[in-house]
């Protein structure tokens, strides 16, 4: 039962004494909001874990399994409205504190979300109020600078800042891994790397000194990457049950529910099932965020609505053909623009289907 496997994540990933919220992360834009939201009836907690329609909420109280209302799910107009991990919540408790109703959810600070896999133009929640994403990516079989592209277009939708976290460098050489940043940064990514070994240590500490007490991180990336070994590594103790990756290279899902940990140095970490798909529904404005050069180029091309394809005088081009701007840059900048011009077509369309029936 999804309960039971929630109570069961309760024991082995978060302290079981109760927390103020000023340890989950509280800070004072959530508690203006919470004061008009929650009013005097409810109290506030954060949603520790997802599960199948269940969520693991957690205050000063104590972590305990929560429901939402009727009155709640009949107000949501999507799921994206529905509680994620790291929401903050307004609940009451039942049953001497051993269950909990969600009535409200508070505005998001910042978020993680992909396209539904599939044809859909919706979009999934993965997580909320997020200082900082660590993009884990392994440089063993699953490196892809493409696939980064794409989680970097994502952090910037959610106003969220990336870090890369590049594992598995034990299994390559000092050349393949400077190559393989090479690549990264000759895509126009300039985000911070740190290279990590889960089986040496080595660029661990760099990335438990960028986790500050209270803030808030969540690892993303495919399956077998080493997400789990790494929070394994951060915690001190074998907390998250790791799974071996298949001879083909590709990672099995260790990790199944989204849930979020609590470091000993007081860091909160949330920690993500592998995607094997990385959608974007994104506007304009985060597609420039990611790629800035092309930007700067587009006033230098002949026609103001240049679409940087097969024009005449266009300055995005001439630097391809020059070699100022790398060929998979440019390549990833049209999948990526084609693919956020169809959702934003596709959408609004499916939305006005749906009104009529």
């Amino acid at each position: 039962m999804p309960g039971e496997k929630m109570a069961e994540y309760s024991d082995q990933t978060m302290k079981s004494t109760p927390m103020e919220l000023i340890e989950l992360g509280m800070d004072p834009w959530f508690k203006d909001r919470a004061n008009g939201l929650c009013g005097t009836e409810l109290r506030l907690a954060r949603v520790t874990a997802v599960d199948r329609g269940h969520w693991m909420v957690s205050n000063e109280m104590g972590e305990v399994l929560a429901k939402a209302t009727g009155k709640f799910m009949d107000a949501s107009e999507s799921a994206s409205d529905m509680p994620c991990v790291g929401d903050w919540v307004c609940v009451d408790f039942h049953d001497g504190v051993r269950s909990a109703s969600i009535h409200a959810v508070l505005p998001r600070k910042s978020f993680l979300r992909r396209k539904s896999i599939g044809k859909s133009s919706a979009f999934q929640m993965i997580a909320a109020n997020i200082d900082q994403v660590l993009i884990v990516q392994s440089c063993h079989y699953d490196f892809n600078v493409s696939r980064l592209a794409r989680y970097l277009v994502m952090a910037n939708d959610g106003q969220v800042e990336p870090l890369l976290v590049l594992t598995k460098t034990d299994l390559v050489s000092a050349e393949q891994l400077t190559q393989f940043i090479a690549e990264i940064r000759g895509a126009g990514i300039t985000a911070r790397i740190i290279p990590v070994s889960n089986t040496t240590g080595a660029g661990l500490d760099q990335v438990k000194e960028t986790m500050g007490r209270g803030k808030t991180y969540c690892l993303v990336g495919s399956s077998g990457v080493g997400k789990s070994t790494l929070i394994n590594r951060l915690i001190g103790r074998d907390t998250l049950k790791t799974g071996m990756v298949s001879t083909s290279g590709e990672g099995r899902h260790t990790t199944v529910r989204r849930q979020l940990i609590v470091l000993d140095q007081g860091a909160l970490l949330i920690d993500t099932p592998g995607m094997r798909e990385v959608g974007v529904l994104v506007a304009s404005e985060e597609m420039a965020e990611n790629f800035d050069d092309i930007q700067e180029l587009s006033p230098d091309c002949r026609f103001s609505n240049c679409g940087h394809t097969n024009e005449p005088g266009c300055a995005v081009l001439q630097a391809l053909a020059d070699g100022t701007l790398q060929t998979e840059h440019y390549r990833n900048y049209l999948r990526l623009k084609t693919e956020s011009a169809l959702n934003d077509r596709s959408y609004p369309d499916q939305r006005r289907r749906g009104k009529k029936l």
